[in-house]
C-alpha cells in the first residue's frame, strides 16, 4: 500500500504543481508520528516534502479521493515551506479554504482539487504553526456544495520538517 501511496503522490504532485515527467520515485526519509518525509529528484533538482493524511474526515459526501496536507522545499527554485492541500474532490470555484493550526487561522486559495497559501510569508507562518500546534483543521467546500472538515494530527511534524530541511539544505 505504501508504494501505491508514493506513486499516487508523485502523480498528484505532477498534476497539481506541474512537475515534469522526469521525476524519480520518492525515497522515504522517515516516518515521524503523523507525518512522513520524502525526497525525489525532478530532473537534476532535489524536491523534499512532508505529507500527512487526516485522522478524521467530516462531511456529507458520497465519494471522495485521497486527502493530503504537504509542505514542500524546492531549493533549486529558491522555494521553501510551501504548504499545499489536496482535498480529494474539486473545490467550488473561487472558494476559500480555512486552515487552523494551533491558535492561528489562514485562508487559502483554491484551484481544482488543491489549495495553497497566497504568498511565501503565509507559507512560512503556516509551516511554523504546524510544527508548534497539536492539530491542523482544514475546512473547504466542494464544487457540489458539500462542506468538509479534515483534522490532522501534528505529532512528529517538527521532526519531519527537520528531515526535509536537512535533506534539501534549508537553514
Amino acid at each position: 500500500m505504501r508504494q501505491a501511496f508514493e506513486k499516487l503522490f508523485i502523480l498528484s504532485i505532477a498534476l497539481t504543481i506541474g512537475a515534469s515527467a522526469q521525476a524519480s520515485d520518492p525515497k522515504k526519509l522517515g516516518e515521524h508520528g503523523d507525518w512522513s518525509a520524502y525526497v525525489f529528484m525532478e530532473g537534476s533538482n532535489k524536491v523534499c516534502y512532508m505529507v500527512s493524511q487526516p485522522q478524521k474526515q467530516e462531511g456529507s459526501y458520497s465519494q471522495r479521493g485521497d486527502v493530503f496536507a504537504l509542505i514542500t522545499h524546492r531549493p533549486a527554485e529558491n522555494s521553501r515551506n510551501v504548504f499545499s492541500y489536496i482535498a480529494g474532490y474539486p473545490y467550488k470555484p473561487g472558494s476559500v479554504v480555512t486552515v487552523s493550526a494551533g491558535n492561528q487561522n489562514f485562508n487559502l486559495f483554491t484551484q481544482g482539487e488543491s489549495a495553497w497559501a497566497p504568498d511565501e510569508a503565509m507559507d512560512t507562518r503556516l509551516a511554523q504553526a504546524i510544527q508548534r500546534g497539536n492539530s491542523l483543521v482544514v475546512k473547504g467546500e466542494s464544487a457540489r456544495g458539500t462542506k468538509t472538515t479534515d483534522t490532522f494530527g501534528l505529532r512528529g511534524s517538527s521532526a519531519a520538517f527537520k528531515a526535509i530541511s536537512t535533506e534539501c539544505g534549508i537553514q
